[in-house]
Order: structure tokens, then sequence, then C-alpha cells
């Protein structure tokens, strides 16, 4: 090899020598950081921490009963890296968890260091069992599972956690932020096989808060197992139940049949099932609607306890034919007595004497067209439509309940205007929340508002007296108490929007007792029942049932 040869070769690997200096200074120094921070991120692990959410208690006999708590199950993953025999661990893990042995073995056949968990919701037993196998690879980490001990009777009340800890419907929905708290933060090293080595930074999660609710378990159980009797006996579509004190506007009880159990709603196929009837849905209510009809006349001095009139069996109003149930006339009649009897007619008098302007006003006042404000997830209300654009025969039929929309929870509070001296109250269902540091709050109420006056209020009482003692209410009677209700027996609106469906009906009943000093306030509503027609024979009866419950309950002597 001549000199010339060997001095290029040796200028060559210089050269590269040189090169290979180069690319080294600029990882190293140049570029250290950069690639420290990717070495650090591959070693760092951070990791939330749920908060533990707040429970659900209501109150029996002095004591806090839980109706929805959590429950701590576990979650089953798998580091594929990590497993010596992966087809060995497929068959005990299939085995054990239920779970498919070719699609199991499918997921963890590789090298990934990360999958997602192969099974959720683990009991404690299988847990014990998934860790006695002593698989290298396999990771068991805890997690809050929502419980709701009375399963099905609550569910509308309450509604459901997902399993991204998730609120919804009801309490758990409206409640979610308060309930819920706050994650926390876990970051900590690990080393090369992915165990965590040591914790660098913790930021504890918060707890959230518990609520302590107004209902009353025993009522709640009482009117849910009459409840669902009735909707059987009767066979019926559906029904609802709302009890409530008419001073405070607090709920004893709210149930709905049918319902669903909130602890698997992940089977619920149709969502629809999901609505709390009480506050979701609307519906015509008939005849139960008269009693504020006749309380806004009376307080209005459009007409008195003793107007007496001569009603025919039926009125042409805008060219639309109005009749009473019967079709047949009343004869002349005072007011009571068109309560009494339910007398359409009588009631399309009343409005008419009142106007349409003074109307609205009241039903505004009363709280129909807006929300109640009730702390449950999911209100709807409908729309109450200036006056001005009533026509004539809607402005009648809305005096008896028809062409005018509510919600059960809607109805019970109007009622309960009546009942309480003429104020509206705010329907609430929370009492108490309480801090995880154990500080207590009571809930604010809404001012009240004077819709009526008291002396109104005395009189429709009296005359709801009349209606279960002499009148369409009789079932809804108790032995030695003064009772005060109103029927009714709606038609169901066709859904194309064109008159009345044939042979379906909700019958309805509200009311409240003692008359004189209301210890409760109560909507019975009955959808669709096909051995009854009439309320007075549906809703009423039940709502006597309940009545003579309650009244026991509480303790009240007979005043008659």
């Amino acid at each position: 090899m001549g000199p010339g040869r060997l001095k290029f070769l040796l200028a060559l690997s210089l050269l590269f020598l040189s090169l290979s200096f180069l690319r080294l200074f600029q990882k190293q120094v140049l570029e250290g950081k950069k690639y420290a921070d990717i070495a650090r991120g591959q070693q760092i692990i951070k990791k939330e921490m749920n908060a533990q959410r707040g429970k659900i208690y209501v109150r029996e006999d002095g004591e806090l009963y839980p109706l929805a708590t959590n429950m701590t199950l576990y979650t089953i993953s798998v580091v594929p890296k990590q497993l010596k025999d992966k087809e060995e661990a497929a068959k005990k893990l299939a085995s054990l968890l239920n779970l498919n042995f070719d699609e199991l073995f499918g997921k963890i056949n590789n090298n990934k260091s990360y999958l997602p968990p192969i099974a959720r919701h683990i009991d404690q037993d299988k847990m014990e069992k998934v860790k006695e196998l002593g698989l290298r690879g396999v990771m068991i980490e805890e997690e809050n599972q929502r419980f709701y001990p009375e399963g099905e009777m609550n569910a509308h009340l309450l509604g459901f956690v997902d399993q991204d800890g998730q609120g919804h419907y009801g309490l758990e929905g409206y409640y979610d932020a308060v309930l819920k708290g706050e994650k926390g933060m876990l970051v900590g090293a690990r080393n090369s096989k992915g165990e965590i080595v040591s914790y660098l930074d913790t930021n504890q999660p918060q707890n959230g808060a518990d609520l302590i609710l107004t209902i009353d378990r025993t009522i709640q159980f009482e009117a849910f197992r009459k409840l669902k009797e009735a909707i059987e006996k009767f066979k019926a579509q559906s029904g609802t139940i709302i009890v409530m004190e008419p001073q405070t506007g607090a709920i004893l009880a709210m149930v709905n049949y049918p319902t669903f159990d909130p602890n698997q709603y992940y089977q619920v196929k149709d969502y629809d099932l999901f609505l709390n009837p009480a506050i979701s849905k609307i519906w015509e209510p008939g005849s139960v609607f008269k009693v504020i009809a006749m309380a806004a006349g009376i307080d209005a001095n459009a007409v008195t306890k003793e107007t007496t009139e001569y009603f025919p069996a039926s009125v042409t109003v805008g060219g639309h034919t109005i009749w009473t149930f019967d079709k047949k006339s009343h004869g002349r009649q005072n007011m009571t007595q068109v309560l009494e009897t339910s007398n359409n007619v009588g009631m399309v008098y009343v409005v008419g004497k009142l106007g349409k302007e003074k109307f609205w006003q009241y039903l505004k006042n009363f709280g129909f067209g807006s929300l109640t404000g009730i702390d449950l997830a999911g209100e709807v209300t409908k729309q109450l439509r200036p006056y001005q654009s009533w026509r004539e025969s809607e402005f009648a039929t809305m005096g008896f309940g028809q062409g005018i929309a509510v919600t059960p929870i809607q109805m019970v509070t109007a009622a309960a205007v009546i009942a309480n001296g003429g104020k509206l109250v705010w329907p609430h269902l929370v009492d108490e929340i309480v801090s995880p540091s154990g500080e207590r709050q009571k809930v604010q109420k809404t001012a009240e508002k004077q819709v009526i006056s008291p002396s109104t209020a005395a009189t429709l009482s009296e005359m709801m007296v009349s209606v279960v003692e002499r009148g369409h209410g009789k079932q809804a009677q108790v032995p030695g108490f003064r009772v005060a209700g109103k029927t009714g027996t709606a038609q169901v609106p066709r859904q194309d929007g064109q008159g009345y469906e044939e042979g379906k009906t909700i019958g309805s009943f509200v009311g409240f007792a003692p008359a004189e000093n209301p210890r409760f306030v109560m909507l019975v509503k009955i959808d669709q029942p096909q051995t009854v027609e009439w309320a007075e024979s549906s809703a009423a009866p039940v709502f006597g049932e309940m009545a003579q419950f309650l009244l026991n309950y509480f303790k009240l002597s007979p005043n008659q």
C-alpha cells in the first residue's frame, strides 16, 4: 500500500471519529436534558386517586339509614410483558373470572406493558382467589361501586352512578358535584419491571358530602307497597304517589311503578324508564284541577261558596259542546255542590266569571307553567301560553283540567297551597348536607309566596271535605277524621294531538288530612287502569288506605 493511500485511509478514519464524537456530544450535552426527560417520563407514574362518594341517608327511629352507599370491589388487570406462561395464565383467569379463554388469550398473548382491565366489579371472594394464583403480571386494584340497599323502591328518587363515577337522574344527578368530591393524584417512581418503588408526591382526594333526606323510610315503603298492589289490582299501566308536608314542602314519600333496579341500571333497555314520572312526565289532570280553578274564582270574588246557578247537562263554548260527566243536568247547585258532583258545566261558569287574564295569573301564581325547583335532576314543565292565545273552548275546558298539562309534583304543590293557608312552598328532598368533616348544613328553603288568602284556603278546605263526605271522594274517607280531597278522571290525549283516546283514562286523587290542621298533602295517580273507569274506584281508595296509615303512623287522635 502506497503512502498516499495510507494517508487517505487515516484521514477518513479521523473524519468518522470526529463525526462520531460530534454526534455523541450532541446527544449527551446539547440534547441531554431532552433524553433525560424522556427517561424520567418512563420511570415516573401518575395515578388518579378517587374520592369516596358521599352517602345518601334517611332518618328512621332517630337513626340514619343509607339509601345509597359504597361497596369496595376490585378490578383485575394484566401486564402481558410480565407473564411467564401466558396460556396457563389465561386458562386460570378465564376459569376463575368466567371469561372466554380464546378472547382472553388473544388479548394477553403479546409483550405489551399495558392493557385495559380484563374484569371489573369483582367481589372480595374472587379477588382473594385471583391473589392465591400468585401470577406475576396480574394486578388487583380497589374500586368503589355504588350500592342501593333497597333496590327498585327508591330508583326514581335516587337515580344511579355509572362506572365512571358520574351521577345520573334523581338525587345522584342533581347533587353530583356535592356527592362526588374531588380526585387526588399520586406521583411515584417505578423500576424497569413497572413496579412502584417510591412515592414522590401525593395530593389526597377530598371525599364527597353526605345527604340526609326529608323522606320518611316507613312512609316510603308503605306508599310503594300500596302503589304496586294497586297497579297490579287494576291492571294499570303505571302510577305515582307523592306525600308532602304542606307547611314546609318537605317530601315524605315519592314512589312510581313500574321502576328499575339502580344496582343493575345497565340492564335497562328502555331509557324512558329512568325518567321519574313524578317530575318528568306531564298529564292533563282532569277534575282534581277543579279545586285550583274554584280557589281562583273565590279568591278573586268572582264567585262565593254560596253562589247558586242552574246548570244544564251541557253548554256550548266556541262551537264546542261540553257535557257533565254523566250527561245529565244536576239542576240548581251552589259551588260546593259543583265540586261534590264534579260538574264540568259548573266549572265553565266559574272560569267564565273569573275571566281569562285573572285565571292565567292565578295559574302562574300556583306554579303552573314553571318548574317547582325540586332538587331532583330531570324536572320538566309545560309552558303556560299567554291567555291572549287561548281559544274560548280551550279556556272553558281548563276549568275542569283538560287542555292544560301539569306534572304530579306541580299538582301536589298547588294542593298544598290550599292545605297550608294559601302559601306556595318549595318542594324539596334534602334536609341536610354533611361535609366529610362532619359539619352539618341545613338546606336553605326558598321564600314562600302568598297565592290565595287564608280565608279562601279555609273555604276550599271545607268544600273539599264535603266532596269526600258527600261527593265522589267517599272511598277516601278515614273514620274519625275529616279528610279534604278531590277525585279526577282525565282523558288521555291522542299522540297526533287530534282529540282523546277511546277507553283510556287516568285516575287521580289529591287531598290532605286532618282538614283543620293537615299533617300531609298527597297525590295518588293511576294511569290507564283496565278494571275500573273512574278515579273514585281506583285512586280514591288507595288514597284512603294511605291516609289511614299516615294518621295512625303520626299517632293522631280521631276528632269526629
